[in-house]
């Protein structure tokens, strides 16, 4: 008698749930280590865009462009510089994940007050103290939503890594294709969901942590 799906669920489940710890682990792996290097150089980048305007159009223009590869697309762009694996997969995933980054904190910057910049201007602040004593505590909130933003993007892109070799929770949907199981694709999808579901919610307590208080709604 054929199974039914909760049926083959329990039962690859039971069969692979220590896979499924490995490809977990894996997969928080890809989406953590590609979201440091982004906000290591997205934030920066976006500052630098609200210092040297001539560049937005180029900087915002470039990582749009990113925006609109499909995501095996990209990984395959990035085989020939990095190979088969994990490298590729963080190098693709790290692209993916400037936009929201840069163009949050170039938005966050210049929407701060001016009022406010030419008092701390008058108050004898420079440039540097200005920047990080009130444009970016008064922007943080609109960061950490560009943060968050490419966090959740980022967790759905990497069950992509499993073409390249990668592993992550893309290797079970990938198997389930391959097998026409639905039980294995659910097996990847359900648990990738729920991670973008709990970061996304644990962002935004951070998020709502770095809103000063006169902006919280």
């Amino acid at each position: 008698m054929k199974q039914t799906l909760w049926e083959q669920l329990i039962a690859q489940f039971s069969m692979r749930w220590e896979d499924l710890g490995v490809a977990s682990v894996q997969h928080m792996e890809l989406v953590l280590i590609s979201m440091a290097l982004a906000i290591a150089v997205g934030v920066p980048l976006g500052i630098t865009v609200t210092r040297l305007p001539f560049l937005k159009n180029w900087v915002l223009g470039g990582t749009g462009i990113l925006q609109t590869i499909p995501g095996i697309a990209l990984l395959g762009f990035m085989i020939p510089l990095f190979g088969i694996g994990m490298k590729t997969a963080v190098a693709a995933l790290f692209l993916y994940s400037l936009l929201p980054i840069v163009r949050n904190t170039y938005t966050g910057i210049q929407d701060v007050d001016k009022v406010l910049i030419e008092a701390a201007k008058g108050m004898g602040m420079k440039n540097g103290q200005i920047l990080f004593k009130i444009e970016i505590p008064l922007a943080l909130s609109v960061i950490m939503a560009g943060i968050r933003t490419a966090t959740v993007i980022n967790v759905g892109t990497a069950t992509l890594a499993a073409f390249i070799g990668a592993g992550g929770l893309g290797d079970f949907i990938f198997i389930g294709i391959q097998r026409n199981i639905d039980a294995l694709i659910l097996i990847g999808a359900v648990p990738a969901a729920l991670l973008a579901i709990v970061l996304d919610y644990l962002l935004g307590g951070l998020e709502k942590l770095t809103t000063p208080r006169g902006l919280k709604i």
